[in-house]
């Protein structure tokens, strides 16, 4: 009953509000202001409820964790930039050293500063990511600008030589530019690094690719781990629009021969 009571309710005010909308331009002015009063605070309970449904009900829906993982995965995480809603949606002339997120910061060395930083929500068919981070870069005379992602403890527990460690990303670039990922591990008193180009390979507008590294090739101590980092590097990004739209990371024991 208590349905069928909200549904007649429902139909009984829509009725008069698109009442009230027909006879508007006609209306007195002192009752056109109560009306008016009274629509806007209607409207602002509306808004809220359309804010919290589209938060919640847009897919792929936030917090989502769903990414496809190799044979042999023992983890695999998305970082909470292209998970969740950011704490700073969007950040104007961007300074070096700026915290995105909890796991990602903004490093470059360009005095102009004409760089801004936006969260935007991805609702494309093809995407996984609730969220995608885009970068509006304009004037920029600085050597480097990079994306410097850490890794959680999780990852680090039980790490050998033995792993692989697996990059995913999709990158919508403006104009075609050269990005790096490099791999650092901090082990004792040094840090290990490995660099690879992300592949310049395009499906429906959008940089899809991935990279691995192989532990073995790496000069540390796997008994002396201490934090692992990721710089995803931009080449000359001046007048350029770059939008992460996804980026994970995963590990997995290398095949034995």
């Amino acid at each position: 009953m208590g349905r069928i009571t909200d549904k007649l309710l429902f139909n009984r005010v829509l009725s008069r509000w698109r009442k009230i909308a027909a006879q508007a331009p006609d209306a007195p002015l002192a009752r056109l202001r109560v009306q008016r009063s009274r629509a806007q605070a209607l409207q602002r309970q509306l808004a809220l409820v359309l804010r919290a449904a589209d938060k919640r009900l847009t897919l792929p829906m936030e917090g989502s964790t769903q990414f496809p993982r190799t044979h042999g995965t023992d983890w695999a995480w998305r970082p909470g930039l292209w998970r969740r809603s950011a704490p700073r949606h969007g950040i104007a002339a961007a300074a070096s050293k700026t915290r995105l997120d909890d796991d990602v910061q903004l490093f470059h060395d360009c005095n102009m500063r004409e760089i801004t930083f936006r969260q935007v929500r991805n609702t494309r068919p093809s995407d996984l990511a609730p969220f995608a981070m885009r970068l509006d870069v304009f004037r920029f005379e600085g050597s480097f600008l990079s994306l410097v992602v850490d890794f959680p403890a999780e990852a680090l527990a039980g790490l050998t030589r033995d792993h692989l460690i697996r990059v995913d990303c999709a990158i919508d670039c403006e104009h075609p530019l050269e990005i790096f990922a490099r791999l650092n591990i901090k082990n004792g008193p040094n840090t290990a690094q490995l660099v690879r180009e992300i592949p310049l390979e395009t499906h429906s507008d959008t940089l899809l690719c991935h990279v691995e590294y192989d532990l073995a090739y790496m000069e540390m101590n796997d008994k002396r781990i201490e934090r692992i980092w990721l710089d995803l590097i931009f080449e000359a990004p001046d007048m350029n629009q770059i939008t992460v739209r996804d980026l994970t990371l995963s590990r997995s024991l290398r095949a034995h021969l």
